[in-house]
């Protein structure tokens, strides 16, 4: 296994999605559909996929902004959350679930993938992982406080994978009510919903404007562990 992604493709009715491949040390296993943040597919959502195919994940992350004009920005530019933003409200949202479920369905048919395959997204792809889970009905699914899933509560009786919820109980764009009202709406017996006391929106980012170390950990600690319960490599 590789940190460095290999570079593949995907085709769609409006061309070839460009998506980056990371096979685990045995070559094959279950797979995972990493969705990522508003942000694009950044070091963060790399560095995360990597960490899956360590595990014994084949991991595949989708560029969903692939269809944008001028989508790459500079991270560490000041002006990087504005520009991320004005991506997001660029897009097109049905085709971006249309390519996410694409994705799950490219990934099932890779030879590598010997398991199940399910979806991961983080932020603005832990809303599209839900909205994938319930038109495409994944092995498992997890959302780190997908930030669409409030208005996405009438897709929940459709999602039949087993599920992982992370949400900080200070992120000021899902508050804890919202959050509440989302626990609700999802629960089953295969749903966990997990809170992580101090930390806001985007807390396993490692930029200093959102990274809550604790949060991050404990969160990873349980992903993984859901994983390997659910989805055992």
């Amino acid at each position: 296994m590789t940190d460095q992604p290999t570079s593949v493709t995907i085709p769609t009715d409006d061309g070839d999605m460009p998506v980056h491949l990371w096979l685990p040390p045995s070559g094959t296993g279950p797979g995972l559909v990493v969705l990522q943040e508003i942000f694009g597919v950044s070091r963060y959502v790399r560095s995360r996929s990597a960490d899956l195919a360590a595990l014994g994940y084949v991991v595949i992350a989708p560029e969903i902004y692939w269809r944008l004009d001028d989508a790459g920005f500079d991270e560490s530019g000041e002006d990087f959350l504005e520009r991320a933003m004005g991506l997001v409200a660029r897009l097109d949202r049905p085709r971006a679930v249309a390519d996410a479920v694409a994705a799950l369905g490219a990934l099932r048919g890779r030879a590598e993938v010997t398991g199940g395959a399910g979806v991961l997204g983080f932020c603005f792809g832990g809303g599209l992982a839900f909205e994938v889970a319930a038109r495409a009905d994944p092995d498992v699914l997890v959302a780190y406080y997908g930030s669409a899933l409030p208005q996405l509560l009438d897709l929940a009786p459709a999602v039949r994978a087993p599920s992982l919820h992370h949400f900080g109980t200070e992120d000021a764009y899902i508050p804890m009510a919202t959050v509440e009202r989302i626990r609700e709406a999802v629960a089953g017996p295969g749903v966990e919903l997990r809170l992580h006391e101090g930390a806001g929106h985007a807390f396993d980012n490692p930029h200093p404007m959102f990274h809550h170390a604790r949060a991050s950990a404990e969160a990873w600690a349980q992903t993984t562990d859901f994983l390997a319960r659910r989805m055992p490599v």
